[in-house]
């Protein structure tokens, strides 16, 4: 039975389609539809629910030394009040999740997973942590709301005092008080654009989507679902987990490398990660010429032989161009190969083009 989160029945009232995804019932798309939903937030703002995601705690004298041994990152000069993206590996290389981490003490962080992974990475994380760390998983205590778009400052100016939202990327605050709500907030999000999640106890979930609708109106804001989360992050070229890279495919095969940090003395999967060696497969961007579109998991070809395969695509929205990320033998990833993708039974021409496809500073 697929689960609820605490905004539910506000996702209902706002008419949103409610689809199952991660073991939960989420909207998809309310009825603007994915397209406004998705320009809103690049040029706007928009509001989602993400509280589906999964949140593990690490406390301890040796919370430092957990992470470092079962993330791919190194958290040794992480400095509080900073967040920082890391993937999970297996023993062999593979991914087991890509996460974020918080720090807000020495010994404690705030870790965030993908929704569905999140009863895998715990036991995980259970199964590999060092004497003195005390882990929790406390997903279901919190909810999350992620206000994105480059009117999200203007939003949340409104509702804090400037010394308490948090500056730079990947900053966060622990404790602010949102119309008397305690929040923790960060300029974090999935789409690529300027913007905030802000996490509250689970019961505080409706009356904070309240307030930030309210507030936002004057701005534009919308709510948005998950398909333009998707669309978003994937003009962003922002990898999914069970798209660009599962428990086969390694970090830095997906292009993850800055994530993984190989002078470290030691991290689960390091092992198998040296014996690997250089990676034989890359992620591109595919950028369609013939007329199509392209989805996931689609053949892609260089003179008739099979030489990789596309992980996501669709049409952009803002970009307005039809749009691929795929995995592909790196000996043929050079920038404006032209390559044939296997759309439905038709061989169509794409062009390998450089991630990420779309970058606000650009």
């Amino acid at each position: 039975m697929e689960l609820k989160t605490p905004l539910y029945d506000v996702h209902l009232q706002e008419n949103g389609k409610i689809v199952p995804f991660a073991g939960y019932l989420l909207p998809v798309q309310y009825p603007t539809g994915v397209i406004k939903e998705h320009l809103a937030v690049r040029e706007d703002c928009g509001l989602f629910d993400v509280s589906h995601m999964g949140i593990i705690t690490f406390k301890g004298k040796s919370a430092l030394a957990s992470l470092n041994y079962i993330l791919t990152n190194d958290f040794t000069n992480m400095k509080t009040g900073k967040v920082r993206y890391t993937v999970m590996c297996n023993e062999n290389g593979g991914c087991i999740d890509d996460l974020i981490v918080y720090k807000f003490a020495d010994d404690y962080y705030f870790l965030v997973v993908n929704a569905a992974n999140r009863h895998k990475d715990y036991q995980h994380m259970k199964e590999n942590i060092l004497e003195g760390t005390t882990i929790e998983d406390i997903s279901d205590d919190i909810a999350i709301l992620a206000l994105q778009g480059p009117k999200s400052a203007a939003v949340i100016s409104k509702l804090l005092p400037l010394e308490h939202i948090p500056t730079g990327n990947y900053s966060a605050i622990e404790e602010v008080y949102i119309s008397d709500m305690k929040c923790m907030i960060s300029t974090t999000g999935y789409t690529g654009e300027e913007g905030y999640e802000i996490y509250t106890a689970s019961e505080n979930a409706v009356k904070l989507w309240q307030v930030l609708r309210e507030t936002g109106k004057e701005f534009n804001l919308i709510p948005c679902g998950l398909g333009a989360r998707d669309t978003l992050r994937l003009e962003a070229s922002m990898p999914l987990y069970g798209h660009e890279m599962n428990e086969e495919i390694t970090p830095l095969e997906a292009g993850l490398d800055f994530a993984v940090k190989m002078k470290k003395e030691d991290f689960i999967g390091k092992k198998a990660l040296l014996e690997k060696g250089e990676p034989k497969i890359k992620r591109v961007g595919l950028k369609m010429l013939d007329r199509g579109i392209m989805r996931e998991n689609q053949n892609v070809y260089l003179n008739d032989n099979l030489i990789g395969y596309t992980t996501s695509g669709t049409h952009l929205p803002y970009l307005k161009k039809a749009l691929a990320m795929a995995l592909i033998d790196k000996d043929y990833s050079k920038l404006q190969t032209v390559v044939e993708v296997d759309v439905r039974g038709r061989k169509l021409k794409a062009e390998i083009i450089e991630l990420p496809f779309y970058s606000r500073n650009k």
